[in-house]
């Protein structure tokens, strides 16, 4: 299934967009399309690792204790467990990649 990432990116003003792509019984995988100032507040998942992988932009990524910036090209693996979450600090749109595994029950 071929998947145009760019063409399906929808930005909310209100709040980050969530847009889920794809889901087989092993991965689910969703956009995320935040505008400046927007952001995933920090959560844990307790059986799924997530990767979040930026497509376009540039964001704050939490996992654990590190908080860093990741740009285009970038991506940081949050295993099951720790505490992640993504905020768009930046005064541009930030596009991501975002794989959970396994997917999670809603998926």
């Amino acid at each position: 299934m071929k998947i145009r990432l760019r063409e399906r990116a929808k930005f909310q003003a209100d709040r980050m967009a969530r847009i889920a792509l794809a889901a087989t019984p092993r991965v689910h995988l969703d956009l995320y399309a935040l505008e400046p100032g927007q952001a995933q507040k920090v959560h844990t998942h307790d059986d799924q690792d997530k990767v979040y992988v930026v497509l376009e932009g540039r964001g704050r990524i939490t996992v654990g204790a590190e908080d860093e910036t990741l740009e285009a090209g970038d991506a940081v693996v949050a295993p099951a467990g720790v505490a992640h979450g993504v905020r768009n600090d930046s005064g541009e749109r930030l596009l991501l990649l975002v794989l959970v595994s396994p997917p999670p029950p809603h998926a």
